[in-house]
């Protein structure tokens, strides 16, 4: 094993025991050199790599930080229970998972109203030429850290008129506001693809060039067979563990 990699390893073993909490600043370059007995180019090549494993970040004024939210568990086939997205007054399956972490979430919503949505989703929603869908764009965060930027996409056929484009959706989110429209949905469908970042997710996540992200494009259905929404969720690689369960024939 590299040096480097060496180092990286002990400071990661650090972090994990609590010796370097999450939040805190660690020692500089050079008391780090010093403490494990190297050169600061080794040190610094050790942190890019924790650094692009998402364990540390950069910021002004305080040097390396180590990152302040653990992965968060996306548990895909338990998170959309009605139980699970309304367990609290929750606003969705998102609040309650960061919530039951013991962290705060928050959704900033950036951009709400009729839009023809792009090519990808027109299709999966299974639009004619020149229909509209209501959009849900919002930066989400937990304990103001930003871990996802969510982008949701329902007809507005179904959606004008209703909570589904107001801020606030109410408890269980859009999906329970589906279902009180007779629009109750029965099945999801996902895809997840790895990519690197555009330009503005990586300012909006503070992700640098060389951390990718997940992109789960993500479909709801009626018991029709009516796909009635689509969300596309960019969230950190680093930042999140894709938990999946299923049932299989004995």
């Amino acid at each position: 094993m590299s040096k480097y990699s060496e180092v990286a390893d002990q400071l990661r073993s650090a972090i994990e025991r609590g010796e370097h909490p999450r939040g805190s600043a660690l020692p500089s370059e050079e008391r780090l050199a010093e403490q494990f007995g190297v050169s600061r180019p080794v040190i610094n090549r050790a942190l890019r790599l924790l650094r692009s494993e998402g364990l540390v970040r950069v910021e002004r004024g305080r040097g390396t930080v180590v990152h302040e939210i653990a992965p968060i568990i996306r548990a895909a086939t338990a998170r959309y229970t009605k139980a699970a997205r309304e367990r609290g007054q929750s606003r969705g399956a998102f609040a309650t998972e960061v919530t039951e972490m013991g962290h705060v979430p928050r959704s900033e919503l950036v951009q709400l109203g009729p839009v023809t949505p792009p090519a990808h989703v027109a299709t999966a929603l299974e639009f004619e030429v020149d229909e509209v869908a209501a959009i849900r764009r919002r930066h989400m965060y937990a304990d103001d850290v930003p871990v996802q930027v969510a982008t949701s996409y329902v007809p507005w056929s179904i959606a004008a008129g209703t909570p589904i484009t107001q801020e606030d959706t109410g408890p269980g989110g859009t999906y329970s506001r589906l279902a009180d429209l007779g629009h109750p949905i029965s099945r999801f469908t996902e895809r997840i693809t790895v990519r690197m970042p555009e330009a503005d997710e990586a300012v909006v996540l503070r992700l640098s060039e060389d951390q990718p992200v997940y992109v789960i494009h993500h479909v709801a259905w009626t018991a029709d067979n009516r796909p009635v929404e689509v969300t596309v969720h960019v969230m950190p690689v680093h930042q999140w563990k894709l938990d999946y369960e299923w049932q299989v024939d004995p």
